[in-house]
């Protein structure tokens, strides 16, 4: 793999934080005897926010000494850079830019509806086993994440940061389209970046369990419906729930790496 698909997927990394292609888009198998529950329709990808005064940038982002990538020169640019094998198979090239700014959002709220990834379903199968009498997520589902993680790890962040600069203004005019007007991407980012570096330490095999949802229609996704069993866990945000499930070791991985990124990206330190 070159630098420049590296790079490429460091920006996947950098705007969808790496994660959230790795638990709502895996099929999920529950254990024996469990009954599906009930279809929900999933949220909006973005909530509006009507902007009252225009709040000052906190980290502006450089202007990047190469051309800024053209909207209609993306998708080129996406296959030179990663080959177009790898562009079918790993990235949603639709309306890009949109995609990765609703997903660095939505991972600071409660829910980050895959529709809006800017990346391909993750294949494979997240498992449930029953642990002392309670439902939890299955301990070898951690090591399927590891490759994954190995790969972010050999990222070069100041590549990734110099084709991040080039896509920032595509970025920046979807951000303010999604409901945003008077905010600034990088600064929404950053912030996503803290609220995933926040993720407290949790007591593992996790225990998780399915919402009886009632209603006529059967469901055809039980996958996305399970939720942790401890309250204080299922009340956070979306990004930081993902980043609970890869696992504690490649949770650790994963939060190195977003330091670096953050500190190519950010002006200030992050908040004490």
């Amino acid at each position: 793999m070159t630098g420049k698909s590296k790079a490429l997927i460091a920006v996947a990394v950098v705007a969808a934080i790496g994660v959230a292609v790795w638990w709502r888009s895996e099929r999920v198998v529950p254990p024996a005897g469990t009954a599906p529950p009930q279809e929900v329709a999933p949220p909006a990808p973005v909530a509006k926010e009507p902007a009252s005064s225009e709040p000052s940038v906190q980290h502006p982002v450089e202007t990047s000494p190469a051309a800024p990538l053209a909207a209609a020169d993306l998708t080129t640019a996406l296959v030179e850079l990663f080959g177009r094998r790898a562009v079918a198979s790993f990235v949603q090239t639709d309306d890009f830019p949109r995609r990765v700014a609703a997903t660095v959002d939505n991972l600071g709220r409660a829910h980050a509806p895959a529709t809006m990834w800017p990346v391909n379903s993750t294949p494979g199968k997240f498992t449930v086993e029953e642990s002392n009498g309670a439902t939890t997520i299955a301990r070898e589902n951690s090591a399927r994440y590891t490759p994954f993680v190995l790969l972010v790890e050999t990222v070069d962040v100041g590549r990734a940061v110099s084709l991040y600069k080039r896509m920032y203004p595509l970025l920046q005019q979807a951000y303010e389209e999604l409901g945003f007007p008077k905010r600034y991407f990088n600064d929404r980012l950053v912030e996503i970046i803290d609220v995933l570096l926040a993720t407290p330490a949790a007591d593992y095999p996790l225990a998780v369990q399915l919402v009886e949802v009632k209603g006529p229609i059967p469901s055809l996704r039980p996958w996305v419906r399970y939720e942790f069993v401890d309250s204080s866990l299922e009340s956070l945000t979306a990004g930081q729930k993902i980043l609970l499930r890869v696992g504690p070791v490649n949770q650790r991985r994963l939060k190195s790496k977003l330091t670096e990124i953050r500190q190519a990206i950010a002006k200030t330190a992050p908040a004490r």
